[in-house]
């Protein structure tokens, strides 16, 4: 067994007895009982509360309430944990390999028939999503300890494709994942405000001497949710779409991350919507576009034409491609 391991052991053989000795204990583990002197002391200096008595009936005992302090779970807080695990590693979490570690120990220290049933509840839930490749990974975990240790970070950044990728330094205030993809949001010393990189498109990442401040409070979730959601406190800013359609089609459409939040007024074939005009000229026409036929927009113009001019455009670029 690792160390760790050995030290859970220990912990777990404490806490199981009312009172065990060092011999005991390494003949238990079958470690030398110099090896259970160290781990005991490590484990009191990172303030497990062990207390050693003396004598002919002395040993190593837990002090009060921490005693009474489950060390394991029960069967659904476990339940729970793996299952959360696996959106976590599905999600591309940039420390999947010591997830896995901790989610086996779990396993390990459990009992069978709560091991068993375990397994049944682990085969019973599929998390399916888009996948970080390694380089992806290996900068998600340099930019999680940046975050978390306040170091400048030194990156080559491609903002889109066939650009030539940027030198950007960011004191990285949080990591956010978003759709399926990865981003990184802090101060940008280039631009000199908070922006948002997505971190699948950074090609190169170092660490700098720098250090910095993360703002009191600052949420890198807010502040990306903010850059795509309609803004309610500027009702001026904000365009009247509406849409008839089949129900079912107004249903989906009016749950949908982004229109949801814009939805103003809704009966059982339309759907009122108030929306940036910056939705309308980027994504809003290519969402409308998947509901095909069963949708159609009424107002306002702007976005109809967005929408007859995409279609035109696909039209003409599939018509002049050579069927065989």
């Amino acid at each position: 067994m690792s160390k760790a391991d050995q030290m859970l052991a220990i912990l777990w053989l404490i806490k199981s007895h009312k009172q065990i000795t060092a011999k005991q204990l390494a003949e238990k583990l079958e470690i030398h009982i110099r090896t259970v002197y160290r781990y005991i002391d490590a484990l009191c200096a990172s303030g497990v509360p062990i207390i050693s008595d003396s004598g002919h009936h002395g040993g190593y005992r837990l002090l009060g309430q921490f005693n009474e302090a489950p060390l394991v779970f029960d069967l659904d807080e476990q339940k729970a944990l793996i299952h959360a695990a696996s959106f976590a590693l599905e999600a591309g979490y940039p420390f999947g390999e010591k997830l896995n570690q901790a989610v086996a120990k779990l396993k390990l220290y459990t009992n069978q028939t709560q091991l068993a049933q375990i397994h049944l509840h682990e085969q019973g839930l599929d998390v399916i999503s888009p996948q970080a490749d390694a380089a992806e990974a290996s900068f998600l975990q340099e930019v999680e300890v940046a975050v978390a240790q306040r170091i400048t970070l030194s990156m080559h950044y491609q903002k889109g494709y066939g650009t030539v990728a940027e030198t950007r330094h960011l004191d990285p205030y949080g990591l956010v994942c978003w759709k399926s993809k990865w981003y990184v949001v802090g101060h940008c010393h280039l631009r000199k405000e908070i922006r948002s990189f997505r971190v699948d498109r950074i090609r190169e990442m170092s660490r700098t001497d720098m250090t910095f401040e993360r703002p009191t409070d600052f949420s890198a979730r807010q502040f990306i949710l903010a850059g795509v959601l309609p803004d309610s406190d500027k009702p001026g800013e904000l365009i009247s779409v509406k849409i008839t359609g089949r129900e079912q089609a107004l249903d989906d459409l009016c749950g949908h991350w982004f229109l949801s939040h814009a939805l103003v007024e809704r009966s059982q074939y339309e759907a009122h919507f108030q929306v940036q005009e910056k939705a309308i000229h980027t994504h809003l026409p290519y969402q409308l576009l998947s509901y095909g036929g069963t949708i159609q927009v009424k107002e306002p113009q702007m976005l109809i034409k967005m929408l007859r001019e995409i279609t035109l455009n696909l039209h003409q670029h599939y018509l002049l491609m050579p069927i065989d």
